[in-house]
C-alpha cells in the first residue's frame, strides 16, 4: 500500500506540473504611452491608434490634446509625455534645442492648410480673408502666442495689412477646436482653423482657403520625448505613424503627407 500511495502522489505531481506548463504566458508587459498632440490631430490620431492597438494590444495610448504652445510648456516643465506631435515647428524645435526631444527620433510627418470658416446655416457675406476687416460681429482664432493656427492667422492678416482692424473684433481661443466650436454655435461670425478641422464638422463651411505664401508652412513634426521610460514601445508607435496605414488615415482626414 505504501508504494501504491507514493505512486499516486507522483502521478498527481506530474499532472499538476503539466497543467502549469499548459497555461499561456503573457510575455509582453502592459505599457501606457502618453501622446501630447495638437488639438487638430484628434480625429486622425484616434483612428490611427485604434489600428495600432490591434497590432500591439499590450500598448495603451493615452492622449493629451491641446495647443502646441501649451503642450510644449507642459513637457518643458516635466509633465508626463512619451511623444510630442506638434502643429508647428517653432514649439517643437524649442524642445529639441532644450534637450527635451530625442534628436534620434524626429520626423516632419504631415502638413495642413489654413482656412476661414463661417456657420453653414446662414447667409454670411464673408467670402475671403480680406472681407474679415469689414466684419460687424466677431472672428475667432487661436491665441497667436500659443496656438499655431492663431500665429498663422495673424501672419496672414498682417500680410494683408488688416491685422489692426481684425484684432479689434477678435475672440481668442485656447486651440483650433475651440475656434471651431465658437463658429458651430454661432457665437462668432467667422473663424480661422485648419482645413482638417473644417472637414470634420457638418455645421461650418469653408469661406476661403489661404494661399501658402501668405503664412509660414503648416508643418507637423513628431518626436519621442527624451527620458521616456518606454523607449521601445515609443519607437514602435513612432514608426507606425510613418507607415502606409497611418498615411492613408491622415490623407482621409485632409492632411498632406510627404
Amino acid at each position: 500500500m505504501k508504494y501504491i500511495f507514493l505512486a499516486l502522489i507522483s502521478i498527481c505531481l506530474l499532472l499538476s506540473g503539466c497543467q502549469t506548463e499548459m497555461k499561456p504566458s503573457n510575455t509582453k508587459k502592459k505599457t501606457e504611452l502618453v501622446i501630447s498632440a495638437a488639438a487638430s490631430l484628434q480625429d486622425a490620431l484616434k483612428e490611427i491608434e485604434a489600428s495600432f492597438h490591434k497590432q500591439h494590444p499590450h500598448v495603451t495610448l493615452t492622449n493629451n490634446f491641446g495647443s502646441s504652445g501649451a503642450l510644449k510648456q507642459q513637457i518643458a516643465q516635466g509633465a508626463k509625455a512619451d511623444l510630442f506631435f506638434s502643429a508647428a515647428e517653432e514649439p517643437f524645435d524649442e524642445l529639441v534645442q532644450s534637450g527635451d526631444i530625442d534628436q534620434d527620433y524626429i520626423k516632419d510627418a504631415i502638413q495642413n492648410e489654413l482656412v476661414l470658416i463661417v456657420p453653414k446655416d446662414g447667409s454670411s457675406s464673408i467670402k475671403s480673408f480680406q472681407d474679415v476687416q469689414h466684419i460687424k460681429g466677431k472672428i475667432a482664432l487661436g491665441t497667436p502666442e500659443s496656438v499655431p493656427a492663431g500665429t498663422y492667422g495673424k501672419e496672414l492678416f498682417t500680410k494683408l495689412n488688416i491685422w489692426d482692424q481684425v484684432k479689434k473684433n477678435a475672440v481668442y481661443a485656447k486651440d483650433v477646436r475651440q475656434v471651431l466650436s465658437y463658429v458651430e454655435t454661432g457665437n462668432v461670425d467667422a473663424g480661422v482653423v485648419y482645413k482638417t478641422d473644417a472637414l470634420v464638422s457638418k455645421k461650418v463651411k469653408i469661406a476661403a482657403e489661404a494661399n501658402s505664401d501668405m503664412h509660414s508652412p503648416v508643418i507637423y513634426p513628431v518626436g519621442i520625448v527624451k527620458g521616456t521610460k518606454h523607449l521601445t514601445e515609443a519607437k514602435v508607435f513612432f514608426q507606425f505613424l510613418q507607415s502606409d496605414k497611418a498615411k492613408s488615415i491622415f490623407k482621409k482626414y485632409g492632411f498632406q503627407v510627404s
